[in-house]
C-alpha cells in the first residue's frame, strides 16, 4: 500500500499544535516531510498512547538512524559521523545497555544534586549582568539568561575551561548571538570534536572531580569506555544538556509573561515552580520530535502500517497535548498533574540528564520572578519568533522590561 506524503512548509513553525491536532484526529500516524531551514521526513506519530508505545518499541531503531537517514536524503558529509554519534542516545540493546551502565556510574543523582549552589550561583551573576543590561529598558532574557546558563553549567560538568565557548556553540543562537535553526553544522561539529578530543585527554593525564574524570574512571564487568565513547557523550551532554534547557527556561518565561493569571499564583506560592517546570514541559516541550528511528520491520502503530526501512519521528509535542490524558491540553495551568508529560522521552532511552535541567529550570524560574517583581515582555505587539525547526521547540529571542 503506498501513502501520500504530506509537506509541511516553513509556517509550522508558527503553528506547530494546530497541525499536531489535526494529524491525531485524523487517525495519529501519517507521512510528512518538513521543509525549511532544517528538513526532515519519515512517518510522524502524535498520540500519547501510541508515542509511548513507540518509544518503547524495539522494533524501531536508533542505531545509526542520524547516518542513515543522511544517506537516504543525499545530504553531504552525513553528519559528524561515528567519533562524535557513538553515545547510548545512538544504540540499541546490547551495546546501549553497557553505554548506559557505564554512564550512570559517573553521572549520578548525587553529583547533579552537588551542582546546585553553583547553579544557583551562576543564575545571581548572570541576573546581575541582567540588570546592569537594562539601561535601554529591554534586555533580551536568551541571549542575556537562558543561553548562557546551561553553557555555565556544562562547563562545570565536564570540567571544561569556561573561556572555551567556541567548542559549544550549538542553539539556534550561538554564544554570539546569531540566529539559526538549532542544528549542529558538519564543520561546527568538527571543531568541536577537535576540543572534546583535547579536553578529554587532558581530564585522563589530569583527573579531577568533573564528569568526564568520572566517566574515563567508570568500570562495569571489567569493562570501560573508549576515549571515543567518552568523546561521543561529551558531545550529547553539550547538545542535549544546552539545547533543551534553554527552552525549557525560556518558554517557561515567556509562558507565564502571557499568561497572568499563573503568573501571579506562582509569584505568590513559589512552592508552585516544580508544577510550573512540568507544565512547561508539558506544554511548550522544548524537544518536540524524539530523536530518530527506522523500524527494522513492518510495524503497526494506531493502526496504520509502517514498512520496514521507514524512519519514524515520534511527536513528543504532540502526545503531551493529547485530550486523551490531559484535559483542556491547550490550556496553560501550574496546577495540572503534568506527571504524565512525555518531554523527557520514555523507555530505555528516557533523558538521563532530565534531573538536571529540572533543577536548573527551577532555579532559574525561582530566581528571575523573586528579583524582578516588575517582569513583563517588551513589545507584546510582537509576534514571538520560534526556531524554524520541527525537531526544536524554542523562541529565538524574549525581549523584556524588568520595571
Amino acid at each position: 500500500m503506498s501513502y501520500d506524503t504530506e509537506t509541511v512548509d516553513e509556517s509550522f513553525a508558527g503553528r506547530p499544535h494546530d497541525v499536531y491536532r489535526r494529524w491525531r484526529e485524523e487517525g495519529g500516524v501519517r507521512k510528512v516531510r518538513f521543509s525549511g531551514a532544517a528538513p526532515l521526513a519519515g512517518w510522524v506519530v502524535t498520540g500519547h498512547a501510541a508515542c509511548r508505545a513507540a518509544l518503547a518499541d524495539p522494533r524501531l531503531s536508533k542505531d545509526g538512524a542520524t547516518e542513515a537517514y543522511a544517506r537516504h536524503e543525499g545530504l553531504p558529509g552525513g553528519g559528524p559521523g561515528g567519533a562524535l554519534t557513538t553515545h547510548m542516545l545512538n544504540s540499541d540493546p546490547p551495546r546501549h545497555t553497557r553505554l548506559r551502565r557505564l554512564v550512570q556510574q559517573a553521572f549520578t543523582q548525587r553529583r547533579v544534586a552537588e551542582l546546585r549552589p553553583r547553579i544557583e550561583a551562576h543564575v545571581t551573576a548572570l541576573l546581575d549582568a541582567v540588570d546592569r543590561a537594562d539601561e535601554a529598558g529591554e534586555v533580551d532574557l536568551i541571549a542575556r539568561f537562558a543561553l548562557p546558563l546551561p553553557l555555565a553549567v556544562i562547563f562545570e560538568l565536564l570540567g571544561a575551561d569556561p573561556g572555551a565557548h567556541g567548542i559549544l556553540q550549538v542553539r539556534g543562537h550561538t554564544v554570539g548571538g546569531d540566529g539559526g535553526d538549532g542544528e549542529v553544522s558538519v564543520p561546527t561539529a568538527e571543531t568541536m570534536l577537535e576540543r572534546l578530543r583535547e579536553l578529554v585527554e587532558d581530564k585522563r593525564a589530569h583527573p579531577g572531580d568533573d564528569l568526564l574524570s568520572a566517566l574515563l574512571a567508570a568500570r562495569a564487568d571489567g569493562e570501560r569506555l573508549t576515549g571515543q565513547e567518552v568523546t561521543s557523550m561529551a558531545f550529547l551532554l553539550v547538545i542535549a544538556g544546552h539545547q533543551t534547557t534553554v527552552n525549557l527556561v525560556a518558554n517557561g518565561l515567556y509562558a507565564l509573561l502571557t499568561h497572568p493569571g499563573q503568573l501571579a499564583a506562582v509569584r505568590a506560592d513559589p512552592a508552585l515552580v516544580p508544577g510550573l517546570t512540568e507544565e512547561v514541559l508539558r506544554h511548550e516541550s522544548p524537544f518536540a520530535l524524539a530523536s530518530l528511528r527506522y523500524t527494522t520491520e513492518p510495524v503497526t502503530i494506531a493502526g496504520t502500517t509502517i514498512p520496514a526501512g521507514e524512519f519514524v519521528q515520534i511527536a513528543l509535542a504532540a502526545a503531551n497535548r493529547d485530550p486523551a490524558v490531559f484535559a483542556d491540553p491547550d490550556r496553560f495551568d501550574v496546577t495540572r498533574d503534568a506527571s504524565r508529560h512525555l518531554a523527557f522521552g520514555h523507555g530505555i532511552h528516557h533523558c538521563l540528564g532530565a534531573p538536571l535541567a529540572r533543577l536548573q529550570a527551577e532555579i532559574a524560574f525561582t530566581h528571575v520572578l523573586r528579583r524582578f517583581p516588575g517582569l513583563r515582555l517588551a513589545g507584546r505587539e510582537r509576534a514571538p519568533e520560534w526556531q524554524d525547526n520541527p525537531r526544536h521547540r524554542g523562541l529565538l529571542s524574549l525581549p523584556v522590561r524588568l520595571r
